[in-house]
């Protein structure tokens, strides 16, 4: 591991698709102290990742001077996080889930706007994305070999005051998370988050998406409920910490 990578602590969110993941990932990469702001689609699984999350960050962007944190997403199950893998490197983490409904039909809308035809543009095969990964995420959590925190991904729209205070905390910062964010070299960028308007905006948007023309079998999304409900659960029982909406 070079000097580097010893000296930034790093900022893992553990979450899926379609959960404010680039706004948090853009809120987050605006602060002084952190680093990066899109998904590297990288696994870390022994401390060579650190190294290579370094150089993919180091292509297009530089260290801010003085920073601490280098931060990156993990929003599918081909790419793993073993903490206890990564050597000597401070990590803090961070879980977040968003219900199933809103969420997959974001996946089916996202998708469905692709020039070829893809898998995740219809309701079922963006349901099962969703159940495996916040399955997923459960098991993480049981076995987890450090404190995480937890957050309902809906807090960045309903009452982004609280949550960004208590991940300030979290993450010990030195002066707290804005709800105004940077725009950066990639951001709105396919494969790097979210690529529509809104997040070129610079702020939190609470406008709602109306995603009522996508229908989702009734026995598909009962699935997914139960899913989330049990996994959320869960997760929230075994974090250090959490902040959610009830």
């Amino acid at each position: 591991m070079n000097a580097s990578s010893e000296r930034h602590a790093r900022i893992f969110l553990l979450s899926h698709m379609r959960a404010f993941t680039t706004l948090a990932g853009h809120i987050l990469g605006s602060h002084p102290q952190i680093n990066g702001y899109y998904e590297m689609h990288i696994s870390y699984e022994d401390a060579s990742a650190l190294d290579r999350q370094l150089d993919v960050f180091r292509e297009s962007d530089a260290l801010k001077a003085n920073s601490h944190y280098l931060f990156d997403k993990l929003l599918h199950n081909d790419y793993l996080l073993k903490p206890e893998q990564l050597g000597p490197a401070n990590t803090k983490i961070l879980i977040s889930l968003l219900e199933p409904k809103h969420t997959i039909k974001s996946i089916v809308h996202l998708f469905a706007q692709k020039e070829i035809d893809d898998l995740y543009a219809s309701p079922v095969e963006a349901a099962n994305y969703y159940i495996a990964r916040v399955q997923a995420l459960a098991d993480f959590g049981r076995t987890a070999s450090q404190p995480y925190y937890y957050f309902d991904a809906e807090l960045f729209q309903r009452a982004p005051e609280v949550l960004l205070a208590r991940l300030s905390d979290w993450l010990e910062l030195d002066s707290p998370l804005s709800e105004r964010y940077e725009i950066f070299s990639h951001t709105g960028k396919t494969r790097k988050g979210d690529s529509s308007e809104r997040i070129r905006s610079g702020s939190i948007d609470r406008t709602p998406v109306d995603y009522s023309h996508i229908a989702i079998p009734e026995d598909v999304l009962r699935k997914a409920k139960e899913v989330y409900r049990e996994c959320r659960k869960e997760i929230i029982r075994n974090a250090a910490d959490s902040v959610s909406l009830r």
